[in-house]
């Protein structure tokens, strides 16, 4: 099962990139690495093409990363999602009624616990579960958490993706558009 039938999120970290998703198959996609002032032309421009875009509000430069920040760019800019490993920003996400996705980097057992107690306690729709390529670790925390699952981070082979897929990710974010290519359907 994949994330309104796409295997993969193709994940945007500059504007080539951002004009290749644009003329991609893709609905859904990711923006990271984006400053503040460009964020609102971007997001005009993907639903100028019907693109709905989830926005990465850590990696947005010229905000704060908090649930002011995520208030202001759910109400100004009307992403299809937000992404974050803040539970504040999570919990003002759901407030606005956009996708919810809890970023969560699986380092060692101890962040694994707290993530996990961040996930049970604020419900996001989705987690990204990072680094990707660790299929125990997609399995294990979709079973605990018993909430859809993004993979991310090293995916670097069309074997990494069909692992992930396999483990019981949703979909795959990579910034990688040799495999946002090998997925088009």
């Amino acid at each position: 099962m994949s994330f309104h039938d796409q295997p993969i999120l193709p994940a945007v970290r500059n504007m080539k990139q951002f004009e290749e998703f644009l003329k991609s198959p893709f609905t859904y996609g990711v923006l990271l690495d984006v400053h503040l002032g460009r964020l609102k032309g971007i997001m005009n421009e993907a639903n100028t093409h019907h693109k709905k875009m989830f926005v990465h509000v850590d990696l947005i430069h010229g905000i704060k990363h908090d649930e002011y920040g995520t208030e202001f760019i759910c109400q100004e800019m009307k992403p299809a999602g937000i992404i974050s490993t803040r539970s504040s920003v999570i919990v003002k996400a759901k407030q606005k009624k956009v996708y919810a996705i809890q970023r969560m980097f699986l380092l060692d057992t101890s962040a694994m616990e707290k993530s996990m107690e961040f996930v049970g306690k604020h419900r996001p729709d989705f987690i990204e579960v990072l680094p990707g390529v660790v299929p125990d670790l997609i399995t294990e925390v979709r079973e605990r958490a018993g909430i859809p699952i993004f993979a991310g981070g090293f995916i670097r082979t069309k074997e990494d993706v069909e692992r992930a897929l396999e483990a019981g990710a949703t979909a795959v974010t990579t910034s990688n558009t040799a495999l946002w290519k090998a997925f088009q359907k």
